[in-house]
């Protein structure tokens, strides 16, 4: 599982940090090929464990690009484009 965190420090101070978001990114396992995946995507309110949105990303190239590029299209996959 991969997890995203976002802090805000305050004037730097990592002691004073704040959660500002939190994103988990789960391989479901369903591909069992190791070449490609597919991932179940949460995200949740500020400071808790309560589910706000959920996504997936599916049939993910994994040895061919970066995570961020994963975490680009987690992102995407809870905030549909709207219209």
């Amino acid at each position: 599982m991969i997890v995203i965190k976002i802090e805000l420090w305050p004037k730097g101070f990592e002691s004073r940090a704040r959660e500002l978001g939190k994103m988990y990114i789960a391989n479901t396992g369903e591909l069992g090929n190791g070449k490609r995946g597919n991932y179940h995507v949460r995200l949740f309110r500020k400071g808790t464990n309560t589910v706000q949105r959920e996504g997936s990303v599916e049939n993910f190239p994994r040895h061919s690009y970066s995570v961020w590029r994963l975490v680009s299209r987690a992102i995407k996959s809870v905030f549909p484009e709207e219209k």
